[in-house]
């Protein structure tokens, strides 16, 4: 009987949020895996995961790791990465990184899919996966590129708290039931667990995600404005973001505004080329009430735009809404896209 082929696959990280949609995600794909390896922190280490009914013991990541891994996800934090992640190449590994270590590194390719495919080919060992809010944006933006040409981009977000982790997750519950029982709390992770002040999350918006930068942006905003114009190819793109947190667990909502080149572009072509337009659900029917919402778009993959709209007072101007679950599509789904890619364009061996 002839032995299937498959790749070793390493999942850094493999007990926190993205890791186990990292886990479920390949597994749903029914990605070509002839080992997994998962690994995590010495205190995770240990635990227990399954795997197409197969129960695997979570590791600790050390170099050694490493040996005969094809492709490692790593989603792990900043610091891990890069300690980590250049040991993973040294022996042999292609990795996918989910922090920011390495997405503004010249050397490494900042990668989503249905846009950027082909950068994959340049890659030195370790490959991007972008911030989850520039994620779902550029896949929206990138059709409309193409067509009619780029100048401007307004984006102003409404992120979800799942994006800082589990605990942020579990701090919106606990301050939801303390203020609706009349109870005291004390805000202890949001904004930004290191920076100087918390505040509360549940029913509340709070204009800042990651810590304030001396240009008066936000580290997040910075994120999703830089990356932008690496994936896109356009430095010279002119793009400003205001990125706010708001009382949701999960996907992350976006209000875009775009100029773009081309005169006399219609509200129906933009719907048709979103209609057309690879990973892009559309959802713009307002005479009906049908427009994308984060409850609405949980668990699936997609990137949805609705409300789209021609500016008022701009012939080049327009306003749409894009909605994604930001730990699929802003993180582990995007990367196994990522590894999909690999296989496809055969920068690496099925064995």
């Amino acid at each position: 009987m002839q032995e299937i082929k498959g790749l070793h696959v390493a999942v850094v990280g493999a007990t926190g949020a993205v890791g186990q949609q990292m886990i479920k995600t390949l597994e749903q794909r029914n990605f070509p895996i002839k080992n997994l390896t998962l690994l995590s922190s010495a205190r995770s280490a240990g635990s227990k995961v399954m795997y197409k009914n197969e129960e695997i013991t979570v590791q600790e990541a050390t170099p050694d790791s490493f040996e005969g891994v094809d492709i490692a996800l790593f989603s792990a934090g900043g610091s891990v990465s890069q300690l980590l992640a250049p040991e993973a190449v040294k022996r042999g590994a292609i990795v996918v990184d989910n922090t920011s270590a390495f997405r503004m590194d010249p050397n490494v390719p900042l990668v989503v899919p249905e846009v950027n495919e082909e950068d994959l080919k340049n890659h030195n060992g370790i490959i991007a996966n972008p911030n989850c809010s520039t994620i779902q944006m550029v896949v929206a933006l990138e059709p409309l590129r193409q067509a009619y040409g780029l100048n401007k981009v307004l984006v102003s977000t409404y992120q979800a708290v799942s994006g800082a982790g589990a605990a942020a997750i579990e701090e919106l519950q606990s301050q939801a039931k303390a203020i609706l029982n009349g109870e005291d709390f004390e805000p202890a992770m949001l904004p930004v667990k290191a920076d100087k002040k918390r505040y509360q999350i549940a029913f509340n918006a709070i204009p800042q995600i990651d810590k304030f930068q001396e240009n008066g942006f936000t580290y997040e905003e910075m994120k999703m404005m830089n990356e932008t114009k690496k994936i896109m190819h356009m430095p010279e793109l002119k793009v400003a973001a205001t990125c706010v947190r708001l009382p949701v667990v999960t996907g992350h909502s976006e209000s875009v505004y775009i100029e773009v080149e081309k005169e006399g572009v219609t509200v129906s072509e933009i719907r048709e080329l979103m209609k057309q337009a690879p990973g892009v659900v559309l959802q713009d029917q307002p005479e009906e009430q049908v427009y994308p919402m984060p409850a609405h778009c949980v668990g699936l993959n997609d990137v949805f735009v609705g409300r789209i709209r021609k500016d008022l007072d701009d012939d080049k101007g327009f306003h749409m809404w894009i909605v994604s679950d930001n730990l699929l599509k802003g993180a582990a789904w995007n990367s196994v896209q990522i590894a999909e890619s690999l296989v496809k364009l055969e920068l690496v061996t099925l064995k």
